[in-house]
């Protein structure tokens, strides 16, 4: 981060710890309507648009790390496997056959030379392309040209590996805007995988999202855990198009910059990262699904995904500095996945509550608050992703939030040197 934004964020901080109101010209937002927790109908646009059209994090390249090794990876309810090809690219196919549609790969991960269809044994590339198939001389005309495996858009962000269902969607970098910029002093190409788990939670998957992207609710939940190493008026919101999210909050100075202990050794250190996230929580949220701390320790995403309208799944990654014969960093899980951590375990069990409350007759909808924004952010950019004129009247929300507040726009900074210049 440059020193003008070091800078920047350190005058916003203090503009919020002594703001009496939301900043001037600040929206205020309508409700978010209940049904977008609940419907069956708004569960079917985001899995047919969000979804399909989103960069979606999907492995890291040591679950991958030589040619002819594959993964299977299913979490957007599509059958994909991952493919690390011999001259090292990445590449993501359907895994369907364009014989008889049967799988390739019925197994989570492996290292094959071929892709070969157990059900009659097509054959093919590690790029797709078929090679073979049995009993060649059954057939006439036919076009091996024609049946290669159905490719899907996989890029690389460092050692992180994404894929989009969608040939118009931007290109990741572009997905990812100026936040790509931010991230590079995290050496995410640096970055090994050190824990990976997944956890099958009871509420929708934006009620057990939403609760890492506001700390409203630190001082109720986190009274222990998060609120003595979190100053939560002093916290500033910035918000990207494509629905990112970023927010910064110092910390005491005499509390370790994260959040919870990895283990009982002192971790490795990312030598490049800078100031505010060696003093701050600096916790990006990438839409769809991604929320993520980010320190001199590791990276630590936290993807939710959807597994029906009351259910989700929520992976918790723990990427960090090779850490050598040293015990393994973990972010989120205690003994290797028997249990999540404290701070999640209360996100996690509240979220479950959320849900059976937000199904009653009662709930009708969310007044949202100033320091809960980026929800409001989340929202805006979800309809215009699935589009208006899909979703039913009832379900919609009104675009409030405007181009002005978008990053680099910031119009809190001049209210805060107005503010400082008043007080002088």
């Amino acid at each position: 981060m440059k020193p003008h934004e070091i800078r920047a964020l350190r005058e916003l901080m203090e503009y919020e710890a002594t703001r009496t109101a939301p900043p001037e010209g600040f929206p205020i937002f309508p409700d978010l309507l209940g049904g977008r927790y609940t419907s069956q109908a708004f569960y079917d646009l985001e899995i047919e648009h969000i979804w399909k059209k989103s960069w979606l994090f999907a492995a890291h390249i040591d679950q991958l790390p030589e040619p002819g090794c594959f993964k299977l990876w299913e979490s957007a309810a599509q059958p994909v496997v991952l493919v690390h090809a011999r001259a090292g690219e990445i590449n993501a196919f359907y895994n369907t056959c364009s014989h008889r549609g049967a799988p390739l790969v019925t197994v989570d991960s492996g290292q094959r030379e071929r892709l070969v269809c157990r059900y009659h044994g097509w054959t093919y590339n590690h790029d797709g392309e078929l090679l073979a198939v049995r009993d060649p001389e059954d057939y006439r005309g036919l076009d091996f040209s024609c049946r290669s495996l159905v490719k899907i858009r996989c890029e690389r962000f460092g050692n992180l590996i994404f894929v989009n269902f969608d040939d118009a969607a931007p290109t990741l970098t572009d997905w990812l805007g100026p936040i790509a910029d931010e991230w590079r002093e995290f050496e995410f190409e640096n970055c090994r995988l050190a824990c990976h788990h997944i956890w099958d939670l009871n509420c929708n998957w934006k009620i057990a999202m939403e609760a890492n992207t506001e700390v409203y609710h630190v001082r109720s939940i986190h009274p222990h855990t998060v609120a003595p190493i979190l100053d939560d008026r002093r916290n500033v919101n910035t918000f990207y198009r494509e629905g990112h999210g970023r927010m910064v909050a110092p910390r005491p100075q005499d509390k370790d910059s994260a959040l919870v202990s990895y283990t009982d050794t002192t971790p490795n250190e990312i030598s490049t990262v800078g100031e505010i996230a060696r003093t701050c929580t600096q916790s990006y949220g990438i839409f769809p699904n991604w929320v993520s701390p980010l320190s001199q320790y590791a990276i630590p995403p936290l993807l939710f995904w959807p597994n029906g309208v009351n259910k989700c799944r929520l992976e918790t990654w723990t990427l960090a500095p090779d850490w050598g014969s040293g015990e393994r960093p973990d972010m989120w899980t205690e003994n290797n996945g028997e249990r999540l951590r404290q701070v999640l375990i209360e996100d996690t069990e509240f979220g479950e509550w959320i849900q059976k409350s937000v199904e009653s007759h009662g709930f009708k909808g969310v007044p949202l608050s100033y320091q809960e924004a980026r929800i409001y952010h989340w929202h805006q950019s979800a309809d215009r992703l699935i589009g208006t004129e899909n979703i039913p009247p009832e379900l919609r929300i009104t675009p409030v939030l405007g181009e002005e507040w978008m990053h680099p726009n910031e119009p809190r900074l001049a209210l805060a040197r107005a503010q400082r210049r008043k007080a002088a």
